[in-house]
């Protein structure tokens, strides 16, 4: 059976767009995975990390897959990794693309090396921005609150920039 995956991409290094396009291209390679839906792109400040970084562009991904979760993490990070984001990347440093499992169908998922659903999720309008425009009715498996309930629990604008 098919798992509904959603996954938050985001750049802030060299041509944010094209970045984030390659990634989608790459996604779209993946066997046994269809893209299903991509959000719009939203400008966001960049969360810690070096204080002289870039905007971030991010958008939120929904495809559908047969491959595990961890299966799925490690293609993820071959696709961060061939478009030259370092494996030991510092975290919250700059990066040319981020690829984030953020829920997978409403497992709940607890390991060393991955966490479902992520676990900032709730915390992050330029995750859930992206997310409720695409599933506004997609509820988080632990709080039990939609997308949308999250969202409006947060302050703040963030500014679509493309399709």
């Amino acid at each position: 059976m098919d798992a509904r995956v959603y996954i938050g991409i985001g750049s802030n290094m060299g041509d944010r767009k094209a970045n984030i396009d390659k990634a989608m291209g790459l996604l779209k390679e993946i066997a046994e995975t269809e893209v299903v839906s991509a959000s719009a792109l939203y400008k966001s400040l960049p969360v810690g990390g070096p204080p002289d970084q870039g905007d971030f562009l991010n958008g939120a991904v929904l495809i559908k897959t047969s491959i595990n979760p961890l299966e799925l993490l490690n293609k993820l990070k071959y696709i961060e990794h061939r478009l030259g984001r370092p494996k030991n990347a510092e975290r919250n440093a700059p990066r040319t693309i981020d690829l984030d499992i953020l829920l997978y169908n409403d497992l709940v998922v607890k390991g060393e090396n991955i966490q479902i659903p992520h676990p900032r999720l709730a915390e992050r309008r330029f995750v859930l921005e992206p997310l409720c425009e695409i599933s506004p009715d997609l509820l988080h498996p632990e709080s039990k609150k939609t997308v949308r309930q999250l969202l409006e629990d947060l302050d703040g604008d963030r500014i679509p920039l493309d399709r």
